[in-house]
């Protein structure tokens, strides 16, 4: 319980469906949820939030990241190339129960750090009940709302999943759910067709990696009735008219990373070609070994990409050209669309009375961004990681003034262990540069 908490006097964008935005206008957080918004409000016993010079929106979703991978974040090319000193394949047997606690905790007091109040956590390595249990307790450590999704093929046979699946719901706490991840290689739809058989009687949603398969593999799914709301997409890419067809006939839903999907060498997500089906994907991080762990950055190569696209196409002298992104779609992939792609469209996302208060203030007095001219703008063209002042989760204050509100040093600490016990189990050198200068 957090009593009542009031941000007065803000620009409240609630981006809500059925809820305008306010230029000016306060929000009245009570216990866990949004209670009203508007200008004028009073709340008596209520803690008084100054939200002046502020932007007051929901929380970024960030629908896709792999949080153990944090220990290396940051490689650049030394984590993609071919011959790179950290493949994640040769590292994860290295991991046991504090280091996948430490590298969670880490990655997600970052998110936290960055204005994102959801992420869901693609755990695609080997979790045994104790590695299992270390996991949820970072999720619940860093305090935000979060889905874990275990990947199907570091489960072990159905019958293990089955037992897996139903001790983490039932071991996770109120902010965490529990989702199954397979994979898609090749066209190999019936392996993925029985995931989401498995995750359907367990009453999880299924989260489907993409990797190397064939066009034509997603619409081998929609023919297998192994496509729906329930089933998210991630990592879009070799789409052909059938695949496209399936995915909006279906329902399903779409998770672009387009830093990481484009850094690490997947090529460009095919963002025009999913909007051109009403397909409105949400946004996320995957692997902060290439890329960054925040949603402005990924806002902007978004809305940047589809730009693009449309310029060749006008340069190139066709016809009947796409409209261009706005910076009011993009915001949404980053908020409302992404808390519906994690299956949290009717709990997080928008600033609405009875939804979770899951939210950030964003400070408009920086040199960066002041003056402003459009407050959605901002958001997406010029702010950072640095305008975020405060963070709430579910009316849990998680930042404040810009100071994460947690033992940020046993974390750190705990991080540095962890990467220093890998790195030498795995014979790694890290910390140099290429050509051996440190």
């Amino acid at each position: 319980m957090t009593g009542k908490i009031l941000l007065r006097g803000g620009t409240v964008l609630t981006l809500g469906a059925k809820t305008p935005n306010h230029a000016l206008a306060d929000v009245l957080i009570e216990d866990d949820r949004v209670a009203e918004v508007g200008p004028g409000l009073r709340a008596r016993d209520a803690e008084v939030v100054d939200a002046t010079d502020t932007i007051v929106m929901p929380g970024f979703v960030d629908t896709h990241r792999h949080a153990w991978r944090s220990l290396f974040r940051n490689l650049g090319e030394r984590g993609t190339s071919t011959d790179a000193p950290v493949s994640m394949e040769a590292l994860f047997e290295h991991f046991g129960p504090e280091e996948v606690y430490a590298a969670t905790l880490i990655s997600l007091l970052g998110a936290v750090e960055a204005g994102i109040t959801t992420v869901v956590d693609w755990a695609d390595l080997p979790l045994d009940d104790a590695s299992a249990d270390a996991a949820l307790q970072a999720h619940a450590d860093a305090g935000l709302r979060t889905v874990l999704v275990p990947a199907r093929h570091r489960t072990g046979r159905p019958d293990a999943t089955r037992e897996l699946l139903a001790r983490l719901a039932g071991a996770a706490g109120p902010s965490t759910t529990v989702a199954l991840g397979s994979e898609l290689g090749g066209t190999d739809a019936d392996r993925v067709a029985g995931d989401r058989a498995l995750a359907r009687e367990v009453g999880a949603p299924l989260h489907v990696h993409l990797g190397s398969q064939t066009p034509g593999a997603i619409a081998a799914l929609g023919k297998r009735v192994a496509l729906g709301g329930d089933v998210t997409l991630v990592h879009c890419f070799e789409l052909d008219e059938a695949d496209l067809t399936a995915i909006a006939s279906a329902g399903a839903s779409v998770s672009l990373a387009p830093s990481s999907e484009m850094a690490g060498g997947r090529g460009s997500p095919p963002i025009q070609e999913l909007v051109d089906r009403g397909i409105r994907p949400g946004l996320g991080t995957d692997d902060e070994r290439v890329a960054p762990g925040d949603l402005f950055a990924q806002m902007r190569a978004t809305i940047s990409l589809q730009h693009a696209t449309v310029f060749d196409r006008k340069l190139a002298g066709k016809a009947g050209l796409p409209r261009l992104m706005s910076t009011r779609d993009v915001i949404r992939f980053a908020t409302a669309e992404g808390a519906r792609v994690a299956g949290l469209g009717g709990v997080t996302g928008s600033i609405e009375p009875g939804k979770q208060a899951d939210l950030v203030v964003l400070r408009t007095d920086r040199p960066n961004i002041f003056p402003i001219n459009d407050p959605i703008g901002a958001v997406v063209w010029g702010m950072d990681t640095s305008n975020v002042d405060r963070v709430f989760a579910a009316g849990r204050v998680l930042l404040r003034e810009g100071v994460l509100q947690a033992d940020v040093a046993r974390a750190r600490g705990a991080a540095i262990a962890a990467h220093e016990r890998v790195a030498a189990a795995a014979g790694l050198v890290v910390g140099a540069t290429p050509g051996g200068a440190r």
